[in-house]
């Protein structure tokens, strides 16, 4: 089986969050960058399948050089290859294009993202990504078997879980319960040397428009005071008069 995991390169959740231009664009000054939360739990369930199943694992990016340290990073967790498209990831449609080349140029069985990234939480990379391929598609993916080209697919929806049975080729949108926290993986030093020695292709890009621009960026309103009160029926009366919800 080969696999593709498709990796964002995304802010940490603990940096400052600054913009310039006039709030069009974001300041990346002093701003750390990690494998998306999703997609590492992605890549981490895709290791798995290369250490039981002897499943080949690549990862791709669409991005520009900044990106590669996020990507010699997903090699030192135990990628075989990687590859970077270099374009700018400028929307989730034209990210999707440049995706689906390469899939279809690496005949890939099995393509397992993220479920949304963590920047711009948009959510429509892996199923613009399945429609482009022709593919099966599981989103908000939770448990993943394959036997053969037979998949068993847990996903999560309003209330509950599904069971799904399909096929490969697939794409799925993963999250949190692919793996846990707890199985996540910290490179070591000897995978971080191997790292080294491992392919990094970089890819030309397909020609793909963007669908959407981004025109503006605007910061959450700061939290206001507490206010401490004294007793239930003070705090009763400001949730109705002054909150007003209840």
């Amino acid at each position: 089986m080969k696999i593709l995991v498709c990796i964002s390169h995304v802010p940490d959740t603990t940096s400052k969050i600054n913009f310039t231009d006039g709030d069009t664009k974001f300041d990346t000054s002093g701003v750390q960058f990690v494998i998306n939360p999703n997609d590492e739990f992605g890549l981490t369930r895709a290791m798995w399948f290369k250490e039981k199943q002897a499943a080949s694992v690549h990862v791709v990016n669409v991005g520009g050089a900044e990106t590669e340290p996020t990507l010699r990073k997903a090699l030192a967790i135990g990628a075989d290859e990687a590859i970077r498209v270099d374009t700018p990831a400028t929307d989730g449609y034209s990210v999707a294009k440049q995706l689906a080349a390469v899939v279809k140029d690496g005949g890939y069985d099995l393509v397992i993202g993220g479920r949304e990234s963590i920047d711009y939480n948009g959510g429509m990379v892996p199923g613009m990504l399945a429609k482009l391929i022709d593919a099966n598609f599981v989103n908000t993916c939770i448990s993943l078997e394959v036997n053969g080209t037979d998949v068993t697919a847990i996903r999560e929806i309003d209330g509950g879980k599904e069971t799904i049975k399909t096929t490969l080729p697939l794409v799925v949108g993963g999250q949190k319960g692919l793996v846990e926290e707890s199985d996540l993986r910290i490179p070591n030093m000897r995978g971080i040397m191997m790292a080294r020695k491992k392919p990094l292709h970089v890819k030309e890009a397909v020609e793909a428009n963007s669908e959407t621009t981004t025109v503006s960026f605007e910061k959450p309103a700061p939290r206001g005071a507490v206010k401490l009160v004294e007793n239930v029926d003070d705090l009763i009366d400001l949730l109705h008069n002054e909150a007003k919800v209840i």
